[in-house]
């Protein structure tokens, strides 16, 4: 069985008339939690986009799990989270999470389950609009893994979380690839990126790498990831 949960091969996107991708190419194996890096407007949601099949593009091919992107019988096996939550804020948690478990067609118990998960339990009965940012940004992901998807993409699942969270949601994630769950997770915060075993690095359109933390370092010379990252940047312009 082919080992790779999304093959992209010379994806281009626009819009307005200008190129958002740039003929990008890249392979993501299963099981594995890749980073998806780069400063804000990069292109990064607009790649999350066309991996999940919502996204219009001008030419390439996107293949996930053996299919092409946006296939039906893809419906169930991804889990997608966005940057601006889509519940719905005048419900609780709990009914929040029943309205899309009966959705996906999820198991009754899988609400209980991703709501630990996510630690939002003594929450469980808050109004969803009455949430803390951070608590907003959890029950959204808690969205994502109901129907225990086989990949994950998550655009910017940690933003506005404190340290603590933030680490006990990459335990998280390590908790998932070790069960064969295969995660994309999209950050503009270079220190995620040691939690990686896989990164790509855009930057205004362009993939600049596809490779592990550590050779990245070993390609750029740098010993730290942030300062890798502007060494490409460089060497890209000069």
């Amino acid at each position: 069985m082919d080992n790779s949960a999304v093959v992209v091969n010379d994806l281009r996107v626009q819009r307005g008339g200008r190129d958002v991708l740039k003929d990008i190419s890249f392979e993501i194996e299963r099981g594995t939690v890749t980073g998806l890096l780069g400063p804000s407007g990069c292109g990064k949601t607009t790649l999350m986009r066309s991996l999940v099949g919502v996204q219009i593009v001008e030419s390439g091919d996107v293949t996930v799990l053996g299919r092409p992107a946006g296939h039906k019988d893809l419906r169930s096996r991804i889990g997608y989270s966005t940057q601006n939550p889509a519940i719905y804020p005048d419900i609780t948690v709990t009914e929040a999470l029943t309205y899309f478990a009966s959705v996906l067609r999820a198991p009754a118990d899988d609400v209980a389950r991703v709501i630990n998960e996510v630690d939002l339990t003594s929450h469980a009965d808050a109004i969803i609009g009455q949430l803390s940012g951070g608590q907003l940004s959890r029950a959204n992901l808690a969205v994502a893994l109901l129907g225990n998807p086989e990949l994950l993409i998550l655009d910017e699942p940690t933003v506005g979380l404190d340290p603590v969270l933030r680490d006990e949601l990459w335990e998280l994630f390590a908790g998932l690839a070790a069960r064969g769950v295969t995660l994309l997770v999209s950050s503009h915060v270079m220190d995620e990126a040691t939690r990686c075993e896989h990164l790509l690095l855009l930057r205004e359109g362009e993939l600049l790498a596809a490779n592990s933390p550590a050779e990245l370092r070993a390609h750029t010379g740098e010993a730290d990831l942030e300062r890798a990252f502007l060494r490409l940047i460089k060497d890209t312009v000069s």
